[in-house]
């Protein structure tokens, strides 16, 4: 007995002594369980270049609490492009997604992203146009606020303190992201073919302004659409905002590459316009960067290139950004093929490849790069999807990257999937594993801690099916594990 007491004691002593369990086993492993697949609005195409995911690597779906908030698109049968359209605001609780809100007044062109903070507020990026008889011109950029807590309720409307008084219009190639521990939001919108505007709203209510210029042209590029230009638009990125740290990131396009310039694409396309003849073989081809360490005291740095198919006549398209506690900044983007007919017909020996990349920039110094997957000639038949690898940011900052995988495997079986992979803190990457969704996404936003939504184990999803039906956003919620 004696024996056995000091036994049951040796073994709560050693229980005591070790690691709590969960730090023995190391990190949860990869077990994704798919727990809602639903539709939450369909939407008739506006013809006007414009999309309901347009606005790309801006946030349009946000988690609050429980709750989700996304922004859509309505197409106005009774207007003309290219004022066609009106947002409209969702949510979703626990009996499913709601409409809450339409654009009571304003028509525009393009979504509205959405940004979240834990206190409640939801802010959506508008630009309503200030000649809806027309089909072009000037254009007002709102900061709107709506409740989580009462989505229905009238919003607050808030009107950016510029710098001067910039030509806004239609188009906006928008950027917005949300600081949700300082309460910061900051905004970008496109002028022209120079620059874009950025409005920083301060916590307490006050604005700062400025702009970020469009990336320099080099000797030998051109403008893929405006002829002669010396600035080259960065487009369809995104932006972080923490503690005034900003990052930002796009793709520019190019008439050009290494191997053809200016003469060989007159050769080719002689007979057609300067716009055509620039523009025809226009791809985005170069992938950049560029941050500042506080936006209200420090300009930002030179543009920094991160990826570049520049070398292969291919594109480019970017995917997500996300700075990591050390200030770091994560990105991730497609790089595509060449057009075949070109290939076919000039450059046989380019290979048709398509590839998800990855790098890594800490203070404007590019630490590190990969290629998480890659496929096409040469390489096997499984194929990235091109709209949108995304990122997943766990409370204690481990980072996934998501992906779209179609084409055929090696047994000659069609493949349509979305996979999710580790991207570890040594710069390896894990097997990825298969997102076993019955509808597969081609393209999707998550619930991004670039929009005010916190780190989180469950992935929520918003995008455009693989296997339809067309012309429909779709929701789907996995835990990781």
């Amino acid at each position: 007995m004696l024996r056995t007491v000091t036994g049951a004691w040796l073994f709560v002593g050693l229980l005591a002594l070790a690691p709590p369990l969960a730090a023995r086993q190391g990190p949860a492993a990869l077990a994704p369980v798919v727990e809602v697949e639903e539709e939450v609005y369909q939407y008739v195409p506006a013809d006007n270049g414009a999309s309901p995911t347009w606005c790309s690597g801006a946030p349009i779906l946000v988690r609050i609490g429980e709750d989700r908030f996304a922004t859509g698109l309505e197409t106005l049968s009774d207007a003309q492009p290219l004022h066609n359209v009106r947002w409209m605001l969702f949510r979703r609780d626990a009996t499913g997604w709601q409409l809450q809100q339409v654009d009571p007044v304003g028509r525009t062109r393009e979504p509205c992203p959405l940004v979240g903070f834990p206190d409640g507020r939801l802010f959506m990026s508008a630009n309503p146009t200030l000649v809806p008889e027309q089909r072009s011109g000037p254009a007002r950029p709102e900061l709107l606020e709506f409740s989580a807590a009462d989505p229905k309720a009238p919003f607050k409307t808030h009107r950016p303190q510029w710098e001067g008084e910039p030509d806004f219009r239609e188009h906006t190639y928008r950027y917005f992201a949300a600081d949700p521990a300082a309460g910061e939001v900051i905004m970008l919108n496109q002028i022209g073919y120079t620059h874009k505007e950025w409005a920083l709203r301060k916590r307490d209510g006050t604005w700062a302004a400025g702009k970020l210029m469009n990336v320099p042209s080099r000797e030998g590029d051109i403008h893929a659409y405006s002829p002669g230009g010396k600035l080259h638009r960065y487009n369809y990125g995104s932006v972080v905002l923490t503690n005034r740290a900003v990052h930002v990131t796009g793709c520019v396009s190019y008439a050009n590459w290494d191997r053809m310039g200016q003469k060989e694409l007159e050769t080719i396309l002689d007979g057609q316009t300067a716009r055509q003849r620039l523009g025809s073989l226009a791809n985005r081809r170069r992938m950049m960067y560029a941050w500042t360490p506080d936006i209200t005291t420090t300009p930002f740095c030179e543009w920094i290139e991160v990826g570049s198919t520049m070398s292969t006549g291919g594109w480019l398209f970017p995917g997500d950004l996300w700075v990591d506690p050390d200030g770091a900044a994560h990105i991730l983007w497609y790089e595509g093929p060449i057009d075949r007919r070109l290939r076919d017909q000039r450059f046989p020996d380019i290979k048709l490849t398509h590839a998800i990349k990855y790098a890594v920039v800490r203070e404007g110094n590019i630490v590190h790069r990969a290629t998480l997957m890659e496929g096409g000639e040469g390489l096997g038949g499984e194929i990235p999807g091109s709209i949108q690898p995304r990122f997943q940011v766990t409370p204690d900052h481990r980072l996934f990257a998501v992906y779209y995988v179609t084409g055929t495997n090696a047994a000659g079986d069609r493949v349509s999937e979305n996979r999710i992979l580790e991207l570890r803190g040594d710069g390896s990457a894990a097997d990825p594993v298969v997102l076993p969704l019955a509808h597969p996404l081609r393209m999707m936003f998550t619930a991004t801690p670039r929009g005010g939504s916190p780190p989180s184990t469950t992935l929520d999803l918003l995008g455009i099916r693989a296997d339809g039906p067309p012309a429909t956003l779709c929701y789907a919620r996995a835990r990781l594990w």
